[in-house]
Formats: C-alpha cells, sequence, structure tokens
C-alpha cells in the first residue's frame, strides 16, 4: 500500500485487523484497535474463549464486559475460530503463547502455527505484525521467509512484516497498551513505515529501531534485566536473614536514592510469562551463535530455587513448633504468581504447593482471584473462602501472594502461625509471623527501633519481581 492511500484508510478508519490470539496481550491490543475505530476480527484456536467474548464475557482483568458488548454491538469486534477471517484484513497481529519445551528450549510451535493458518488468506498488500516474545531471528525466520516461500511474495513489495514486543503489565493501573511506548522494528523501510504509520494512528508513543532483531532483543533484554536483579536480591535475602539484617528496611533505605538505583523485591520466586521464560530465550540465542551467558543462567537458578527455599523454611518453623511436615496442615495464602491478579502462568505458589504436597503436608489455598486449579495429575483444586476458621485450621499460613483482598490482621488474629513471603504484613500486629528476609533470629527490639517503626510511613511496594509481565 501506498503511503498516501495508507494516510487516507489510517484516518478514515477502513484498514480492517485481526488478532490472532486473544489472551492477556491480544485481546487487550484488539479491544484497543476497535476503540480507536477499526474494525477487527479476532482469532483463537480456544472454542471456550471465542464463545464468552461472542456472549458479551471477558475473561481478561481490565477489559470489562461491557466493553466488548458495546464494540460487539458496533460491529467493531468479533471472534472466531476461523483464519478466513484474515482474507479481508489489512493488518495481521500474531500475539500467541511462546513458552518453554520440557527441555528448556524455546517453544515457538504457536508462532509456526499461526503464520501456516494465515498464509492461505492473506491479501496482498497486508501487513503482518508478531509481537510473541521470542528470540532474536524469528520474525525473520518464522514470519518472513515462510510467508515469502509459500507465496512468492516479496516482503516491503506484496506483503509487510514487523516485529513489536508485547509490554503488558497485568493488573497495572498506571499503564496500559495505549499509554506504554511501543518499540517496533520492520523487515524493510516500507514494513516499519507501514507499522509505525498504523500504530501512531492510536498508541501515544512509538518507539522505531531499525530491524526485527533490535525490536526481538529489547524485548528479551528487558525482561533479562528483571531476572538478574531479582535474583541478586533473592540471594542477598538469606545472608542478611542470618546477619540480623532486615532486608526489607536495607532495600527501602537504598531506594531512596534519586539516581542508580532501582528497586527489586524478594518472594517465594518468580513468575508470569516474561522473567522466568524471556531470559531463557536470549541465552539460547546467545548459545546458538557461540556465547554463554553465565548471569543469566545463574540468575534463573537463583530464582528458581526460591519456592525449595521456602519449603525449607516453613519445615524449619514447623519443626519449631513441634510438627512434621507430613503431619501438618498448611494454608498458601495466594496462587496468583502477582498481587491482584488471576494469571497462574509460571507461579511460584504452584511450586510450594507441590513440594510441600510431595513432603506429605495436608496443603490447600485460598485466593480471591482464583477459584480453582489444575495440578500435576490433571485433578482440580477447589480455593478454600479465607476466613478465621481457615486461618485457625492450619498449622502454618504461608503467603504467597500479597492480594489486597486478604484481611492481613484477621489472619494474624487467629493464625497459629504465619509465614510472610512478600512482606504483606509490615502493617499488622501479632507475634506469630515469620517474613522473609527479616532476622532468622530477630534480636530485642531497642527505643530507637521502635521510634523508627512508627516513623515509618511506608507503603507496600510495587512487587517488580513479579511483574512481567507485563508480560
Amino acid at each position: 500500500m501506498e503511503m498516501e492511500g495508507l494516510q487516507d484508510s489510517i484516518h478514515n478508519r477502513s484498514l480492517l485487523a485481526a488478532v490472532i490470539g486473544l489472551g492477556y496481550v491480544g485481546l487487550p491490543m484488539a479491544v484497543e484497535m476497535a476503540q480507536a475505530g477499526y474494525r477487527v476480527h479476532g482469532i483463537d484456536i480456544d472454542t471456550l474463549k471465542v464463545a464468552r467474548l461472542r456472549a458479551g464475557d471477558s475473561y481478561v482483568i481490565g477489559i470489562e464486559d461491557q466493553v466488548v458488548q458495546s464494540l460487539t454491538a458496533k460491529g467493531l469486534f468479533t471472534a472466531t475460530t476461523d483464519y478466513t477471517a484474515v482474507a479481508k484484513a489489512d493488518i495481521v497481529v500474531i500475539c500467541v503463547p511462546t513458552p518453554l519445551t520440557p527441555g528448556h528450549q524455546p517453544d515457538i510451535s504457536y508462532i509456526a502455527a499461526a503464520v501456516e493458518g494465515i498464509t492461505p488468506h492473506l491479501k496482498q498488500g497486508s501487513l503482518i505484525i508478531l509481537e510473541s516474545t521470542t528470540y532474536p531471528g524469528t520474525t525473520e525466520e518464522h514470519v518472513k521467509q515462510p510467508i515469502e516461500a509459500a507465496t512468492g511474495w516479496t516482503v516491503g513489495k506484496q506483503f509487510h512484516v514487523c516485529y513489536s514486543p508485547e509490554r503488558v503489565d497485568p493488573g497495572s493501573v498506571n499503564y496500559g497498551v495505549k499509554n506504554t511506548p511501543k518499540i517496533i522494528g520492520g523487515a524493510t523501510a516500507s514494513c516499519l513505515a507501514y507499522g509505525t504509520a498504523f500504530y501512531g494512528s492510536f498508541l501515544n508513543e512509538i518507539v522505531p529501531v531499525s530491524s526485527t532483531t533490535v525490536a526481538e532483543t529489547a524485548k528479551l533484554f528487558e525482561n533479562t534485566f528483571r531476572s538478574v536483579n531479582i535474583a541478586l536480591v533473592n540471594e542477598l535475602t538469606p545472608a542478611c536473614e542470618q546477619m540480623g539484617v532486615n532486608i526489607w528496611e536495607v532495600l527501602d533505605a537504598a531506594a531512596t536514592k534519586p539516581f542508580g538505583y532501582m528497586p527489586f523485591y524478594p518472594g517465594p520466586g518468580i513468575g508470569g510469562h516474561c522473567i522466568p521464560i524471556d531470559p531463557i530465550y536470549l541465552s539460547w540465542a546467545a548459545e546458538r551463535q557461540g556465547s554463554e551467558l553465565q548471569f543469566i543462567k545463574l540468575a534463573d537458578a537463583t530464582n528458581r530455587e526460591m519456592p525449595e527455599r521456602v519449603v525449607a523454611r516453613a519445615v524449619e518453623l514447623l519443626m519449631q513448633s513441634g510438627i512434621f511436615v507430613k503431619d501438618a496442615r498448611i494454608v498458601l495464602a495466594g496462587m496468583a504468581y502477582k498481587k491482584d491478579i488471576d494469571d497462574l502462568r509460571e507461579s511460584p505458589a504452584l511450586d510450594v504447593f507441590r513440594l510441600l504436597s510431595a513432603a506429605g503436608a495436608e496443603v490447600v489455598f485460598t485466593d480471591p482471584m482464583v477459584p480453582v486449579f489444575r495440578k500435576d495429575d490433571g485433578t482440580i483444586i477447589q480455593a478454600q473462602p479465607a476466613s478465621p476458621e481457615l486461618w485457625a485450621w492450619a498449622d502454618l499460613v504461608i503467603i504467597t501472594t500479597d492480594h489486597s483482598a486478604f484481611d492481613y490482621q484477621e489472619m494474624a488474629d487467629h493464625a497459629k502461625r504465619i509465614f510472610d513471603t512478600r512482606n504483606a504484613t509490615q502493617s499488622v500486629h501479632g507475634g506469630n509471623i515469620v517474613v522473609l528476609g527479616h532476622p532468622a533470629y530477630a534480636p530485642i527490639p531497642t527505643e530507637t527501633d521502635i521510634e523508627i517503626e512508627k516513623m515509618s510511613t511506608r507503603n507496600s511496594p510495587e512487587q517488580v519481581g513479579d511483574s512481567d509481565g507485563e508480560s
């Protein structure tokens, strides 16, 4: 499409878009496009998701049912499982999962399947944008080249290709699709111009880069940065406990530096798509070229050890009460990987649940956002309602997700013992609470300590280490 004609199509919103994959990334993007006046076909192979959307039922936090219903009624959004909808589309945005294989390798099978599904229906002049997080070179190797091979077209002439990494922070009240700067790289200069013009028509800020590979690498580096810094804090946490130092106080003090520092916090592990997975994609790509990224491997190992450390500390706390773990009743408060969302992807609470259950404990969970989850053996576990009776039933309550809906004072008033891995109980009174990162053997507080505690007005920190997601 010529730039003059493109600008006209953008101005009058005559371009039709298709979004492949209607999950945490794809549905918000499809809704943002539709709210800007574009007609959008959402395509997903999950028949249940499509059925819910057709019924006006949103399953993504931040996308209200009324929004889906209104856009559907106006003819701006439709949901389908049929790839033939691509035949009408000028823009095709791919937002499918990119997990790891059981062998801890990149799994781009969903991207390959999406490209295979759209290729027979592409019309000349269309723009394909990959948003799925992936390793450098994926857009070239698995989007551009297969389409060229199947159609005989040339990128930049008969069709266009861009890579623009998703930057979704689930549950964020500050940043969404529209106001998060959008990186984009094109396979050619004309591809980049097309993609920049389209996204620039409804997003606040576009950040063009020189290639799809640069855009792919930038996304991976963002989350590798977070993974490495979270690992540093997680590694420091047990050392501080043994040294008699409260790591949360240390981090709060360090965070007052107005330059050269960004706060990260400890927790029971890392979750979501981005932090546990993205660094592995970058490391794999580097190794493919003969480079070894040792920081990434060390950070990944350190962060993945955290659920085991949490369980070991829980066993120790139970033993202090004269209870063997095999005889213990344990409540996990929170299963989502992050505060105030319903996302279980890579959640460390799942590992804590599995490890404690394998040790013989009777483990239940409560989570205001997650009603059920599926265990490794396929059985479904139902959430228990948070109540004084539940807290009193347990020999140990472990706070694995610091949801705002939990009444932590009520928890402290009724629980025999609490192990807080998120510092969620900082404003709670009770002598039955052990906090991850607090001194293992706390000294008797002095008058100075008491005065400092009274003066402290810090709100609970946002768990930078658990957001991916942002995804």
